[in-house]
């Protein structure tokens, strides 16, 4: 087998392996979710991956693993995205786009939950100091700032992480909208914001949310 033979069987394996990466699908059928169109169990654990030194990632998602979890769930919190104003970070122990490839690579999937709101016991719930700066502002409300930046942050993980979905070759099976927003009000106008600030960052896999 000559050179020009094998590139031309080395390109239509990767063009093949790359269509079927990207026809891979998620959906929440009407009994079971639904992987490539087949019922598919979620086992999944909660890895907060910012709170884990970054040359710990793999072994603990190799740990995951052997437990016989397929999934792991992973909070962002917007502070240590943009800590300062306008100024994102996604490297580092912020490097959300590694985590993400990091568990694929393991061979599991990740459930994304970007807030704005996090909780998970993180200074602020997640939220950055400086909005409070506005003195008038009322977070998770649609206080027309806490909108504003809000929505540039999910802008901003929708540009890092929005083309690691399932149906985009990636594995991100799903996006939570917000965080036990249940616990704290009932403005569904607010969520629904929220939602849309989503789907407009690129996030196309099912949303959901979660009540404490």
């Amino acid at each position: 087998m000559n050179i020009k033979t094998l590139l031309i069987v080395f390109t239509l394996f990767f063009v093949n392996t790359l269509k079927a990466q990207q026809n891979q699908s998620f959906a929440i059928g009407t009994e079971n979710f639904e992987l490539n169109g087949k019922p598919y169990v979620i086992r999944c654990g909660e890895m907060h991956f910012a709170r884990i030194p970054k040359a710990e990632w793999r072994s603990r998602l190799k740990m995951a693993k052997a437990m016989g979890l397929n999934t792991v769930c992973a909070y962002l919190f917007w502070n240590m995205h943009e800590n300062q104003k306008d100024q994102f970070t996604w490297s580092g122990q912020a490097d959300a786009k590694t985590f993400c490839k990091m568990a694929q690579e393991e061979g599991l999937y990740v459930i994304l939950r970007p807030g704005p709101y996090s909780c998970a016991e993180w200074e602020f719930g997640g939220f950055p100091w400086w909005l409070l700066k506005d003195k008038t502002i009322k977070l998770r409300t649609q206080h027309p700032y806490f909108l504003e930046r809000s929505k540039k942050y999910l802008m901003a993980v929708g540009k890092e992480l929005a083309p690691l979905q399932i149906n985009k070759g990636g594995n991100i099976l799903m996006v939570q909208v917000e965080n036990e927003y249940g616990s704290y009000g009932n403005d569904k106008a607010y969520m629904n914001i929220i939602k849309s600030n989503l789907q407009e960052a690129g996030f196309t896999v099912p949303l959901f949310h979660c009540d404490g």
